[in-house]
């Protein structure tokens, strides 16, 4: 239920390794010659670097972070789900089918208590009502939601990524 690659250990990094991927991660396009002299290595070892990094699947795409508000959506949520214990065979077509959605922005497949946590990008609170009756409430499967709105939102690379980098 994941779009990310696999991998079975951890990839080994040197000082170098771990500079370019924090770069890279304030500005995945960052020119390589300025990338380079960030990290102190000529331009050729650099895109060598980034390269490798690339094929041992620590750098898994680039992405450019898009301001929901500029698009109109407003409010973003936060919504827990707990599936009916006689319907988790349907967990994962319910993934499925939640990942198409236009709202849903992050899909977490959760052990614990609650089964699903979706973030969820929209455009009012009506939005995220219909958004929870149409997708949720209304299927037989579900057994109960929570909806928890978010004030503020952080993409910043986590202090604990920030540590081993």
């Amino acid at each position: 239920m994941t779009d990310e690659p696999q991998i079975s250990e951890p990839v080994v990094l040197d000082e170098i390794d771990r500079a370019i991927i924090a770069r890279l991660h304030e500005n995945a396009r960052i020119p390589n010659v300025d990338l380079a002299r960030a990290v102190g290595v000529s331009p050729s070892t650099c895109l060598a670097r980034v390269r490798s990094l690339r094929e041992r699947r620590v750098i898994v795409r680039y992405t450019a972070e898009i301001n929901p508000v500029a698009l109109g959506f407003t409010l973003q949520a936060l919504v827990s789900v707990r599936i009916r214990p006689g319907a988790r065979h349907l967990m994962e077509q319910i993934s499925d089918e939640l990942r198409t959605q236009p709202e849903v922005a992050q899909l977490f497949f959760l052990g614990g208590s609650e089964d699903f946590l979706i973030h969820v990008r929209v455009r009012d609170s009506a939005h995220v009502r219909q958004f929870v009756l149409k997708n949720l409430s209304a299927n037989p499967a579900v057994a109960l939601t929570e909806t928890n709105l978010v004030f503020e939102h952080h993409t910043a690379l986590s202090a604990g990524l920030r540590a081993v980098l």
